[in-house]
């Protein structure tokens, strides 16, 4: 898989919350993570990341979106249910991107909108938790940039050629 991609969330407040995105950014083979204002009861968030992700990946705990630095070349992506913003199947990921998240009770802050290159939606009917939005964007990634081969058209796996179909024993 070409790129690299990091995964950030502004004013993040819940422990748990943290731990499950940051564990499942390190699942997905995320290069570095990232907070934005968080509040100071989510440096328990080692509680609820069972892979331990802290030793893992880079964590960058940003003061405020001024602060916030990325690597040159990577597209800042916001994930927002927005009027603008461009449902997630139709997304084209950019191959350096970090992807932010809004507050549990809210939204991205007027602020780090402007700063996104794009803005994108899990075109869901209402908001989803934190960490269930970061896997099903991580999980979109990886089928955008992992190589995989268009799906069967018939139900199930992959159609095996003659050649490769195991042969019955008489």
């Amino acid at each position: 898989m070409r790129g690299y991609f990091g995964i950030g969330a502004e004013d993040i407040s819940k422990p748990m919350n943290l731990g499950a995105l940051m564990r499942t950014a390190h699942a997905f083979g995320a290069s570095f993570f990232f907070t934005l204002n968080a509040h100071a009861k989510v440096r328990e968030a080692y509680h609820a990341d069972t892979s331990r992700s802290f030793g893992h990946l880079p964590y960058y705990p940003y003061e405020n979106v001024a602060a916030l630095r990325l690597p040159k070349g990577c597209a800042l992506v916001g994930v927002e249910l927005t009027d603008d913003s461009v449902e997630l199947p139709r997304f084209q990921h950019p191959s350096a991107a970090a992807y932010v998240f809004g507050r549990e009770r809210g939204s991205l802050s007027r602020e780090l909108q402007a700063l996104c290159a794009h803005m994108v939606r899990i075109p869901t009917k209402f908001a989803l938790n934190v960490g269930v939005a970061g896997a099903i964007l991580m999980y979109d990634r990886l089928l955008a940039h992992g190589g995989y081969p268009a799906r069967p058209i018939m139900p199930g796996g992959p159609q095996l050629e003659l050649s490769e179909a195991p042969r019955r024993k008489s």
